[in-house]
């Protein structure tokens, strides 16, 4: 119903466009950005902390879509793509968490409206009716309900009006496959004192790579997602305000295939023969499964505002729930062969979430402010996976392709995994942050908080026959197998099977903190000094393949981070420039090393030891006239391995190694500017440029892999021409994206096709390495 709705309107929303820096813009004052990011609206200037901040005008002129977008305008963030949400993470100053177990947590924490999003493909939705989007660099914990060793992503949405009034928005894009995007908002009140927002969207992509596979033959890679956010807020008395905000989103995407970018090894060259191989220019696939995702996420949230004295006590109560079904061609063409067996997986996962955070502000104006918090959260995973596999004997000699059925093969056998496996996150902790108004210009900071994490999980697998040898499916595993394992010193009995799930905990403590001082020369210029504690808690390494010797418990990461920044407002408010260099060394570091079970490549999450990141900063906000907005980043980047543990038989990844999804350079520049014509409509113009250095994509032990995986250097230059009503009422803008057309993978790895591991990369590669266009419309009302 409400996605006919939505398409219905369409057409009609198609004719309009966003306004760009409207308010802020059409007058010749200061620049004055206001965040939240300490749990207080304050100056972005005033705040001793790393932050960039992306604000709705820029996203709106950007058309970004979600979190893979907005790496573009934030130099120090970095998104890992992944065949499926849930699989795909955020990096902030090199450092972040890819895993593809339900039983680990993410290095970067993802806030939507002080509800902390639990797990990673949550952040990942649509970004609809934002306000702004703050990304604290470094970690945090002092001042946030969910501890994060390596920053926030702190997600702010519009919040409604006093008067009736909203927008409608529409637009499609063309060139690398058709898209369609329909969205609105409407401010509603309800009565003295009560105000509601409601928002809505829905959009269609056909995808960026063809699938020629004789039962596809079409585009994949796209998505159709849609979804409502209803906000409503109540002055219940002067001092009492309650904010209830409820949220629904669907999507079914056909993404994300991966192109083999060279020929594979054995049958399967001969199966992708008549593919044009070209890396990461590659734009074909052969897939008899479509690869995709289907999620159903939903939540609510309370939050009780009340004054109390000179103090705010605050508190926030959601649940969200959060449903993810990967189904995935994991062979990577379109049969089953002599030599190569066709790998089809299917792991529907359910998730909940329950939290519940307080905190008590005081007022900034006196000798020691402060913020104290207390936060409790329950989060719980399960999934089941189904890996079916066909084959039909070994490679033929010499080399040929026989179809598995076909006269000549061996008889085709038809084999399974099923693994039902879950987890419960606990998460408590106690939390403050103070401020010591030494003088009006010298300021201390001290904060501290305790946590306390338990982590339980199951996991119960069928392999059917239950016999070695099964390609991507390793033998039974319950509590009875791993009941003759010696604890995990070995893999235990398979025939020991018994049904019983086995079961396994953790817990942990930790104590982390801050210290800074802070000095302000004038209002225009400020400097700070800080040092910071950060811990992410335990985890376990929960996946299909698991086995006894896999059940360790993972310890938790902790990080020591040191920063001195700059803040300065110059030229009487034209050009605002923040600077700020870091240095964070991560103990117990808990990373993906790549592997293979089963003769499958896989991913083993575990603590890989020690790893530090250092660098450089700059963000800047130029207007140097009416009307005339120049804005950008530049970071530089270290971070590297300095000590790797070894896994029992496996060589070590050498220390100086750079992370993975760690760019040493990266930078951004923005314009916009509008010119007034004095009639009835408005000329704006806009462009963003987006360039980094090389980076790696596969955190390998194999050096041969490890630099067959950079992805090498690439710019993106992004162009806007927009045609805007005086008074902002409607705008129609065209788009060029990618304008040099410069294409490169957002992900590199290996596939093992023919038992070759350094032939048949697989690419991912997402809609932003061609270059598109688009034309976008907004009416406001």
């Amino acid at each position: 119903m409400i996605r006919s709705i939505l398409m219905s309107s369409a057409a009609l929303f198609a004719v309009a466009a966003a306004p760009a820096f409207a308010q802020s813009a059409a007058a010749d004052e200061p620049a004055e950005i206001v965040v939240t990011a300490q749990k207080r609206s304050e100056r972005l200037q005033d705040i001793p902390v790393a932050v960039s901040v992306v604000g709705a005008d820029q996203l709106s002129r950007q058309a970004v879509l979600n979190l893979e977008n907005a790496q573009y305008l934030v130099p120090t963030l970095n998104f890992r793509k992944s065949g499926t949400t849930i699989n795909q993470s955020l990096y902030i100053r090199g450092v972040g968490t890819a895993t593809f177990s339900l039983a680990g947590e993410p290095s970067i924490s993802t806030v939507l409206d002080g509800v902390v999003l639990a797990r990673a493909g949550e952040a990942f939705s649509d970004l609809v009716d934002i306000e702004r989007i703050e990304v604290l660099r470094g970690p945090q914990g002092t001042l946030f309900g969910k501890n994060a060793s390596a920053g926030v992503v702190n997600i702010v949405t519009k919040r409604p009006g006093e008067t009736l009034g909203g927008y409608a928005e529409g637009g499609w894009f063309f060139g690398n496959g058709n898209e369609y995007r329909v969205r609105g908002s409407v401010d509603l009140p309800l009565g003295e004192g009560i105000r509601s927002r409601w928002t809505a969207f829905y959009g269609n992509y056909e995808g960026n790579i063809f699938n020629d596979a004789a039962n596809v033959n079409r585009r994949v890679n796209g998505y159709d997602r849609y979804g409502v956010r209803g906000v409503v807020e109540a002055d219940l008395t002067e001092k009492v305000k309650l904010t209830l905000i409820g949220d629904y989103r669907r999507a079914n995407d056909d993404c994300c295939a991966e192109v083999i970018g060279d020929v594979p090894a054995g049958p399967a060259g001969l199966a992708l023969a008549g593919i044009n191989f070209q890396g990461d220019e590659t734009r074909t696939i052969r897939q008899n499964l479509v690869t995709r995702t289907e999620e159903e996420s939903y939540g609510l949230s309370l939050q009780a505002d009340i004054e109390v004295g000179t103090s705010t006590f605050t508190s926030i109560t959601a649940w969200r729930r959060y449903d993810n079904n990967e189904i995935r061609d994991g062979d990577w063409f379109d049969r089953p062969v002599a030599g190569q067996a066709q790998l089809h997986d299917l792991g529907p996962q359910t998730g909940t979430t329950l939290s519940q955070e307080l905190r008590l502000t005081s007022a900034k104006d006196q000798f020691f402010s402060y913020v104290l918090g207390a936060f409790f959260s329950r989060a719980v995973t399960e999934r089941t996976f189904t890996r079916n596999v066909t084959r039909c004997g070994g490679t033929p000699t010499p080399l040929a392709l026989v179809n598995c059925g076909s006269a000549g093969a061996a008889p085709t056998e038809n084999v399974s995994g099923t693994a039902t496996f879950g987890s419960a996150f606990d998460n408590y902790a106690v939390f403050g942050q103070g401020v010591l108004n030494f003088s009006e210009k010298l300021k201390g900071i001290v904060g501290a908080r305790f946590t306390m994490d338990e982590l339980s999980i199951f996991h119960s697998r069928v392999a059917t026959p239950n016999i070695a040898g099964l390609p991507g499916i390793q033998r039974n595993f319950d509590q009875g197998v791993f009941d003759t394992s010696s604890f995990g010193a070995n893999n235990g009995n398979p025939l020991a099977s018994n049904g019983t799930p086995f079961r396994a905990k953790t817990s942990a403590t930790n104590f982390s903190g801050k210290l800074g001082l802070q000095y302000e020369f004038s209002r225009d210029v400020m400097t700070y000094a800080s040092y910071t504690r950060g811990y992410k808690g335990p985890a376990f390494n929960t996946f299909f393949n698991l086995n006894a010797t896999g059940t360790n418990a993972i310890a938790p990461e902790t990080a020591d981070s040191y920063e001195v920044g700059m803040k300065n407002t110059l030229f009487g408010g034209k050009l605002v420039l923040n600077l700020a260099a870091y240095y964070a060394k991560y103990r117990n570091f808990q990373a993906n090393i790549p592997d293979l079970v089963a003769g499958v490549p896989v991913t083993r999450f575990t603590n890989a030891g020690s790893v530090s990141t250092r660098g450089i900063e700059a963000d800047f906000l130029l207007r140097p006239v009416k009307d005339l907005n120049i804005s950008g980043g530049l970071a530089f980047t270290d971070a590297q391995v300095d000590n790797f543990l070894q896994i029992p038989g496996q060589p070590i990844i050498p220390a100086g190694t750079p992370l993975g999804f760690a760019p040493r350079w990266k930078g951004t520049l923005g314009l916009d500017y509008r010119y007034r014509t004095g009639g009835a409509i408005d000329i704006a113009l806009a462009g963003n440029v987006s360039t980094q250095s090389s980076q790696l994509s596969l955190f390998d032990v194999n050096p041969l892999l490890r630099n067959l995986s950079y992805i090498r250097p690439y710019s993106l230059v992004d162009l806007q021409f927009g045609l805007v009503e005086k008074d902002d009422r409607f705008r129609v803008t065209v788009f060029v994206k990618n304008l040099f057309d410069q294409s490169f993978p957002a992900q590199i790895t290996n596939s093992g096709l023919g038992g070759n591991q350094l032939v048949g990369l697989r690419y991912l590669v997402p809609r932003e390495a061609d270059r598109y266009f688009g034309v976008m419309g907004r009416v406001n009302f």
